[in-house]
């Protein structure tokens, strides 16, 4: 079994490429640890964007960063850019090899939980581009947010190769890479600050605002409609605190639970959620004086609705922190979403029994 150094590679003794090669062919890609503007612009544009950030993928397979030879270390990563870039990035100054595996274009924390950053894939991937010929060691450093998918046994007996855990935060590689492949406390430890979480609420809110838009146009039909036809006025002038309650729900689900999450008391995320939408409902209820919003229908229908909304987003964002696990969130859902559904159902059938009575059709 031959051990091609890197007088190899750039002797091109290899199959080598600057590109992503769409070949069955196991091919070694040329990076750089340099971000360009397009990789700046992609990193913003998987904070504000659900369909884009599920399209921001980089081709599986072996990279270079640097002059790598066979006792270079090699890094694993998900092939979800934003993911690949960080990593590259925080390498700066290194002569690595950078595996891709294919998580489908899934981050390596949420790859790990569906199963998609593996032991089978990463076993078949290092096996695919030949990874025991390129390098003399037999080890590979794996995120530690992938642990829960990755069983170091089997890579191990399917490739012969270690797994390494390396640290939370690909800023922190370079000093585990000094201290001899060893973390320290701080380097298992995540920090889910505020900061953290408030980088996370626009893909949360951003993809709200056309569901807002399409509710909207239902309350203004709804306050608007009078046997003599549409009434805009009416429309506008019941509908707003409506309008209002909606957005408080946006906010304080997908916004004011996120940011304030380990101060707002429960565990559970649809408790914290209910609680902020319940005083965010009442505070909005009580700062309009019309006479058409005092009817006993609509005020409940408005305390059942509106903080149910919230806590239903709020509890959209267990996904994307570190105070959950799948067992926990499983069990939530279970005991969450029937309240849901009874919860928005009696709000529309006080609604329509309001509106019934408004139209006099009984």
């Amino acid at each position: 079994m031959s051990v091609y150094s890197y007088k190899d590679i750039y002797n091109e003794s290899l199959n080598v490429t600057d590109c992503c090669n769409k070949s069955k062919q196991p091919v070694l890609v040329k990076t750089s640890s340099d971000w360009s503007l397009s990789d700046y612009l992609g990193s913003f544009k998987c904070r504000v964007s659900n369909s884009f950030r599920m399209k921001y993928g980089v081709e599986p397979a072996l990279y270079l960063l640097g002059v790598p030879d066979d006792e270079s270390d090699v890094f694993v990563s998900a092939n979800y850019k934003l993911s690949f870039d960080i990593l590259r990035k925080a390498l700066e100054g290194l002569s690595v090899w950078i595996l891709v595996i294919d998580t489908k274009g899934i981050n390596v924390w949420c790859a790990a939980a569906k199963g998609t950053f593996g032991a089978k894939e990463l076993s078949m991937r290092m096996n695919e581009v030949g990874l025991a010929d390129i390098v003399n060691h037999r080890r590979i450093i794996v995120p530690q947010l992938g642990a829960a998918g990755i069983s170091a046994g089997a890579v191990f007996k399917h490739t012969g190769f270690k797994v390494c855990f390396g640290p939370v935060y690909a800023k922190d590689i370079k000093g585990y890479l000094s201290a001899g492949r060893k973390k320290t406390h701080e380097m298992r430890r995540i920090n889910f600050s505020m900061t953290d979480r408030l980088i996370l609420t626009p893909i949360e809110i951003i993809p709200l605002i056309k569901k807002f838009l399409v509710f909207t146009v239902i309350i203004l039909l709804f306050f608007g409609l009078r046997p003599s036809g549409i009434l805009f006025e009416n429309a506008w002038l019941l509908g707003k605190p409506f309008l209002l309650l909606g957005l408080g729900s946006i906010i304080g689900g997908a916004f004011i639970t996120p940011i304030l999450l380990p101060f707002i008391p429960f565990r559970s995320f649809a408790l914290k959620g209910w609680m902020i939408g319940i005083l965010l409902t009442l505070t909005t209820i009580f700062s309009f004086n019309i006479q058409e919003q005092k009817n006993i229908l609509i005020f409940m229908a408005e305390i059942i609705f509106f903080p149910m909304a919230s806590s239903y987003l709020a509890l959209q964002f267990t996904g994307s922190t570190t105070f959950t696990n799948i067992s926990g969130v499983k069990k939530e859902l279970k005991i969450a979403l029937p309240v849901y559904f009874v919860s928005a159902l009696i709000s529309i059938v006080l609604m329509l029994i309001y509106k019934i009575g408004i139209l006099g059709v009984l």
